[in-house]
């Protein structure tokens, strides 16, 4: 059993950019600027938030951080946001979700400009990625598609069970590893809350990207010998032992699943590294297509 460690290839993702960084800065040319934007004041978003700043640091970004109430109107984030859109010192930006329920995140979505979207989510983002036009992919499934490749974890051929169909994860995650290059060529059955006989399916999968939101859902009568198990879910539990009151756990029961499998990621420190490491990598490319 292998295990995918999203530290060890962000970090060395995280490397490469700061290579690349330097050659910007050699050559004149502008460097790479990456914003935020966080409503409210929820603990993992601002976690999350901060540990991008930090990864903006490390590569040599520059990066900023726009702090709003929770109580802001929809028509004042939306202002914020257009602001960032006319900023030309700001290369790429994210609107750190989930927002407060009285804003429509589809519209707040919608609201960036396409050739700053680097999470991937907008419209364009996603009819780029469907039509394999390069653009900015959705930084969760590019993060795993980048662990896959670090790996060498054969997919031609596979057959690939996604589980979970949200526009963040599961749908995008379903179309790359269906894609004709590698990571992909998969034969992709994408699963969710209606799907029936739901462990026939998942114990055929030879790779099992899993993004359910249940903690410790999947259990070892789910999974095959021998296959590759990608872990999406993290989640906060109470645990009066541990120093910061809570452990974290995927949605796989890492414990039981691990023995049967040829690759593992962990929760901590599999996926959730990645997806950092693929907005830098897509503020980058913000700034070569520009070019």
């Amino acid at each position: 059993m292998v295990l995918v460690s999203g530290k060890e290839v962000s970090n060395k993702i995280k490397d490469e950019i700061a290579v690349e960084v330097e050659k910007l800065k050699k050559n004149g040319r502008k460097i790479p600027h990456l914003a935020a934007v966080l409503v409210g004041e929820d603990g993992a978003s601002r976690t999350y938030v901060n540990a991008k700043v930090k990864a903006c640091e490390r590569v040599g970004f520059g990066s900023s951080l726009v702090k709003l109430d929770s109580n802001i109107s929809e028509a004042d984030l939306l202002v914020e946001i257009e602001k960032l859109n006319n900023d030309t010192e700001v290369d790429g930006f994210i609107v750190q979700l989930p927002l407060p329920k009285h804003i429509d995140e589809q519209k707040v979505t919608e609201a960036i400009a396409p050739e700053k979207d680097v999470d991937g989510f907008h419209p364009v983002s996603l009819g780029k990625m469907l039509l394999d036009i390069p653009s900015f992919l959705p930084a969760t499934p590019y993060g795993i598609t980048e662990m896959l490749k670090h790996y060498n974890i054969p997919t031609e051929g596979k057959h690939c069970v996604v589980i979970g169909r949200s526009h963040i994860v599961g749908s995008p995650m379903s179309v790359l590893m269906a894609r004709n290059s590698y990571p992909g060529n998969c034969t992709v059955t994408l699963t969710h809350s209606k799907t029936q006989n739901l462990a026939e399916i998942t114990k055929a999968a030879d790779i099992l990207i899993v993004a359910i939101g249940k903690p410790e859902f999947i259990t070892a009568d789910m999974v095959k010998e021998g296959a590759t198990v990608i872990d999406v879910g993290i989640h906060r539990i109470e645990d009066s032992s541990k120093k910061s009151g809570y452990r974290l756990l995927g949605d796989v029961n890492f414990d039981e699943v691990a023995p049967k499998c040829a690759f593992i990621s962990p929760v901590p420190g599999g996926v959730g590294p990645m997806t950092i490491a693929s907005l830098l990598k897509n503020t980058l490319l913000a700034v070569q297509l520009r070019d």
